[in-house]
């Protein structure tokens, strides 16, 4: 009755205002008028409003009554084997078994330093020199007497040869003439030492005690040398992968602050049980032709400890758990066309790749399982699909 007041209202006013005819919005628009304008908005706004709480009254009703509506609609994917490689991530440093710091075998002043911060070196080539407080003369002398113990060893076995002199005269000469040259020997043995030699081939990575000063055995540190070449990372693996983590398997290494990545293989799987945390240490070679990869240089390891060839492996936000702590998913049966009912099925799972769980058991390739709208449906519910996705 309202409406209908209403509506005789604005038709008497236009009548007053002496129209002829109910102007249209292009008309409206032409005109310019801004009041009109204004006001057929306005009404227009008015009436949106009041279609559109009409529309959500009729389509409430249809849902309550139409049971097609009621239907959930659900996405599905079909179950398919493929091969599933696990990878256990670790984290390790990287080490060099020649990574050395060299001390004196001699006491004295460090007269020279042959090397420099950074230059390469080659196993045996002198790095440095120690005085040898007066050794050198003393093995001068000593040789000396050795030769003139030679000498008299010569002569007294050419007359021994001869059937001249007595045996013990033979024997005196060659006993002093051997105990001289060893003398001589230990003598040249100390000398050897002042001498400081790389003991590998490498580069001198640093130079800790400079020219002139006074060094003593296991004491003064002189160089650190290191070698790039055998490299490799140490990490520690928990006991429970002592059977998967073994010498041989291929390890991807990750190195974050090199952007790099290769691939090496286990060199060796200690055979020791950490007591303290339960590890065992292991030892990754990696190749470093370009000697880009440095003593301590974090890296990220991941070994493949599991291999499965024929995986099925699905989304672990669609599994869902009963209050017998059972996991499931709902697949589908009794298929026709875009409708299906839902079945539940209980499923063991594996390991984990990401978002995706491996299945062990309840699924078989093929299976189609409800992805989308998995969390809203019942055992045995009647679904509608939408639309059929590829699996992993």
């Amino acid at each position: 009755m309202k409406n209908l007041i209403s509506t005789i209202l604005v038709t008497l006013l236009l009548v007053a205002c002496g129209s002829d005819k109910i102007q249209s919005v292009e008309d409206l628009v032409a005109s310019g008028d801004l009041e009109q304008i204004r006001a057929k908005k306005a009404e227009l706004d008015i009436e949106q409003q009041e279609l559109t709480a009409q529309l959500k009254q009729l389509e409430g009703k249809i849902k309550e009554l139409d049971p097609q509506e009621k239907i959930p609609l659900i996405t599905t994917f079909s179950a398919k084997e493929s091969v599933f490689d696990h990878f256990l991530e670790l984290q390790g440093n990287v080490n060099t078994k020649q990574n050395l710091v060299v001390y004196p075998e001699f006491s004295g002043i460090l007269l020279r330093v042959y090397v420099k911060e950074g230059q390469r070196v080659k196993k045996g080539q002198i790095l440095a020199k120690i005085d040898d407080g007066g050794l050198s003369q003393q093995v001068a002398q000593l040789q000396i007497q050795a030769d003139l113990a030679k000498t008299t060893f010569d002569r007294q076995e050419r007359l021994w040869q001869q059937k001249i002199g007595s045996e013990i005269q033979y024997l005196q000469a060659k006993s002093n003439y051997e105990a001289q040259q060893q003398s001589v020997n230990q003598l040249k043995n100390q000398l050897g030492k002042t001498l400081v030699r790389a003991p590998f081939s490498g580069s001198i990575d640093d130079v800790i005690t400079e020219q002139g000063s006074v060094v003593a055995p296991g004491q003064s540190q002189l160089f650190r040398i290191v070698s790039l070449r055998d490299m490799y990372i140490e990490t520690d693996v928990p006991e429970r992968y002592i059977k998967d983590i073994v010498p041989g398997k291929l390890v991807q290494v990750e190195f974050p602050i090199l952007d790099t990545t290769i691939k090496a293989k286990i060199r060796q799987a200690g055979n020791f049980i950490n007591p303290a945390n339960r590890t065992f240490k292991v030892e990754v070679a990696v190749p470093n032709k370009d000697n880009s990869i440095k003593p301590n240089l974090t890296a990220k390891l991941k070994i493949n400890d599991y291999t499965n060839e024929k995986a099925i492996l699905i989304p672990q936000s669609i599994i869902s758990e009963n209050a017998k702590g059972e996991q499931y998913v709902y697949t589908l049966k009794d298929k026709t066309e875009n409708k299906a009912t839902a079945q539940r099925v209980i499923i063991t799972t594996g390991k984990t790749d990401g978002d995706f769980i491996e299945i062990l058991t309840g699924l078989k390739n093929g299976s189609e399982i409800i992805n989308e709208g998995a969390r809203s449906v019942k055992d045995g519910q009647e679904v509608k699909i939408m639309q059929l996705e590829a699996s992993k």
